[in-house]
């Protein structure tokens, strides 16, 4: 459901996140690693998240990215529409242009209750509760 994008941006988050319990930034190639993401993709993912104030860089020998947001107020819905955009909640199963309850696609209604499902999980789920289910330690 989600875009790569969306899915890097996620993982990367988590991962700069649990670093940033132990007061450390993580640069770009750290951050990919752990993510096995692309590096040129995600540090584009990552200045856009910047751009729009859900994580923190500093450039230079001791810079990275950080976050100083509570964890417990980054929503996973934030992080979805700042990288997918809202569509993402609304858009139609098969791709069409026009479906709503007025003229639906043939999936609408199986999949109105699978956007409903995702939009509750992303709004209740936190880059704390990520964090605390991964375990990582770059630093090894």
């Amino acid at each position: 459901m989600f875009s790569k994008a969306c899915e890097y941006g996620i993982r990367a988050l988590t991962i700069i996140a649990k670093e940033g319990e132990k007061g450390q930034k993580v640069g770009i190639k750290d951050v990919c690693k752990l993510a096995d993401t692309p590096e040129s993709f995600t540090a584009k993912i990552l200045q856009d998240l910047v751009r729009k104030g859900i994580l923190n860089s500093q450039k230079g020998p001791s810079g990275g990215f950080y976050i100083t947001k509570d964890l417990s107020e980054v929503a996973l819905y934030d992080i979805v529409v700042a990288i997918d955009g809202p569509e993402v909640f609304r858009k139609c199963g098969l791709g069409l242009a026009e479906c709503n309850a007025a003229k639906p696609c043939a999936l609408h209604t199986k999949f109105e209750v699978v956007r409903n499902e995702l939009n509750a999980m992303c709004q209740t789920s936190t880059l704390e509760t990520l964090v605390e289910q991964l375990v990582l330690d770059i630093h090894n």
